[in-house]
C-alpha cells in the first residue's frame, strides 16, 4: 500500500510573519494530501492563541482524527504534539519524555503513538515527538525512545517514527534513532531536503525515520510562498510503499 506520510513542526500555527492563521497550516497539510501527520508545536486552550484546540481544529479542518499529548500543562492550557490521520487508528500511547533536571525550566518533551489499521489488516506502528534542544536531554530522549518505546513488543513492523529532532545527522541524537530505524531521506536516490528555517532551509533537524521493508518512493518539502510563511519549519513529506502483510501474518478463518 502507498502512503503519504508528513512531519511539521507548525510553531503553534503562527507563521514567520507573526500572523496566527490555523486555517493557513490547514490549507498547507491538504495541498500535500497526507494519510497520517505527526505535527509539533501544537497549541490547546491556551490564551496566546485565542484558547483553540489546535490539534482538534486541524481535524477538522483535515476530516482527520487526531491524538494530542500535552508535553507540557499550564493550569488549563497545553501544549504539544498530535498524530492526525484519514485511516482507522487507535491509540496506543502518549507520555512525556526524559528531561534533565540539573537545567532549570526547560520545556517538556513528549510523544504520541498510534496504531494504524492499512486495507489489509496489519497495523503500521507510528511514533511522533518533539525533542528538546540541549544535547544532554536529546540523548536520553532519543534513548528512551529506541529503549523504550520502540523497544515495546508492541512496536511490530512495519513502524515509523517522525517528529522533528532539533538534530542534524551529525548529532548524536539523529545517530541513536538511525542506529535502529532507518532513515526515510537516505532510502531514496534524492538528495535529501533540509525545512529549517522555511524562509531559507540549511538544517535537516525534521525526520522520518521508517523500519526495514518499508519502500520510500519519494521525498518532498513544499516550498511555495504559503508553506515558507505558515510556520518556522517546512513540512516534510515521505512517500512510501507497504508490503502486504505475509500469509502466515494473516488470521485463519473462524
Amino acid at each position: 500500500m502507498k502512503l503519504r506520510l508528513m512531519t511539521w513542526n507548525v510553531h503553534r500555527c503562527v507563521g514567520v510573519d507573526k500572523r496566527l492563521d490555523v486555517e493557513r497550516c490547514a490549507r498547507v497539510i491538504a495541498a500535500a494530501k497526507p494519510d497520517i501527520v505527526g505535527l509539533q508545536e501544537l497549541d490547546v486552550g491556551r490564551k496566546r492563541t485565542g484558547h483553540v484546540d489546535q490539534a482538534h481544529r486541524l481535524g477538522e479542518l483535515l476530516s482527520m482524527r487526531s491524538h494530542f499529548n500535552a508535553a507540557m500543562h499550564i493550569e488549563e492550557e497545553r501544549y504539544g504534539d498530535a498524530l492526525l490521520t484519514t485511516l482507522p487508528e487507535r491509540l496506543v500511547r502518549a507520555g512525556p519524555l526524559p528531561g534533565y533536571p540539573k537545567i532549570r525550566a526547560l520545556e517538556p518533551r513528549g510523544a504520541v503513538w498510534i496504531a494504524v489499521t492499512l486495507p489489509d489488516g496489519q497495523e503500521l506502528q507510528v511514533i511522533n515527538t518533539h525533542l528538546g534542544l540541549i544535547p544532554q536531554e536529546q540523548k536520553k530522549q532519543a534513548t528512551a525512545l529506541v529503549a523504550d518505546w520502540m523497544a515495546d513488543e508492541k512496536f511490530t513492523r512495519p513502524g515509523i517514527l517522525m517528529g522533528d529532532f532539533n538534530a542534524t545527522p551529525f548529532q548524536q541524537p539523529y545517530r541513536i534513532c538511525a542506529a535502529a530505524i532507518q532513515d526515510a531521506q537516505l532510502q531514496w536516490p534524492g538528495a535529501p531536503m533540509s525545512t529549517y528555517p522555511s524562509g531559507f532551509p540549511f538544517m535537516r533537524i525534521d525526520h522520518v525515520f521508517v523500519s526495514p521493508g518499508i519502500k520510500v518512493t519519494r521525498v518532498e518539502s513544499p516550498f511555495d510562498p504559503e508553506a515558507r510563511r505558515a510556520s518556522d519549519h517546512l513540512p516534510l513529506i515521505v512517500e512510501v510503499e507497504i508490503p502486504p502483510r505475509a500469509p502466515e501474518d494473516t488470521p485463519a478463518p473462524a
